[in-house]
């Protein structure tokens, strides 16, 4: 998903707020506009942690912190290597949504996390549209499929999240998009072609994706491949 001016604008203000600033005061921590600012390096990527949420749980931060550097370096080995080395999460109150990413911010709802505390894998699906980096042009619902497909591979909480892809049912279709979308190429990454998602994404990023790479690749269509997906959707499935 993408929010890019307002999430520009919240990693602006808090940068202005917290320069030189190497920890808030107690009696500031409440105050209208608070802003705590971290900077963690692991390996060869940084994450910068923005809070605009001075109630926001530290357990829960510290539970995205471990996904980002988990599951990051993963995604970009698989699917990016060229990615963005420097990331920066914002925890936004006034943010509507569950989350949204866009030049390599991701701004994420305190709201949502304090109800949802186990869906913390909502990192892997955002950074994951960090990896993508798609120009315009490329298929919202295929965008949003192989991020789902990426948290469905990476997850490291799904599990205690209850997030899980669909079983098939009758009127769905790969348009859909999300969790639907990426249950299908779960489905055609065991049964068709195992390289065909880093492909897809390839394609996508390079501008070269066009409607005729599924037959190109796979000697099928893309509604045929759904066809004889709908025809039988049985896959096996793994979660962590």
């Amino acid at each position: 998903m993408k929010n890019k001016l307002a999430a520009l604008l919240i990693a602006t203000a808090c940068t202005g707020l917290m320069a030189g600033t190497a920890q808030a005061r107690p009696l500031e921590m409440h105050r209208p506009g608070y802003c705590a600012k971290d900077s963690l390096t692991k390996g060869r990527y940084t994450l910068v942690f923005i809070s605009k949420d001075s109630a926001f749980s530290a357990a829960t931060k510290q539970k995205m912190v471990d996904a980002f550097f988990t599951v990051y370096p993963q995604e970009a080995k698989r699917f990016n290597s060229k990615t963005l080395k420097k990331i920066t999460f914002v925890i936004d109150p006034a943010f509507e949504g569950v989350a949204a990413t866009d030049d390599g911010i991701a701004t994420y709802s305190p709201k949502w996390l304090k109800e949802h505390p186990e869906d913390i894998d909502v990192v892997t699906h955002e950074v994951m549209h960090v990896v993508q980096a798609y120009p315009e042009g490329a298929p919202g619902w295929l965008t949003e499929g192989i991020a789902d497909y990426a948290r469905y591979a990476y997850g490291v909480n799904n599990v205690l999240a209850k997030w899980a892809l669909p079983d098939y049912k009758a009127g769905q279709h790969y348009t859909n998009s999300y969790r639907i979308t990426a249950r299908f190429l779960v489905w055609l990454g065991k049964n068709v072609r195992a390289t065909l998602v880093n492909e897809l994404d390839s394609a996508a990023r390079s501008r070269t994706y066009s409607p005729d790479l599924w037959k190109k690749k796979t000697g099928k269509t893309l509604d045929e491949l759904w066809a004889a997906y709908a025809a039988n959707p049985a896959v096996p499935l793994t979660y962590r």
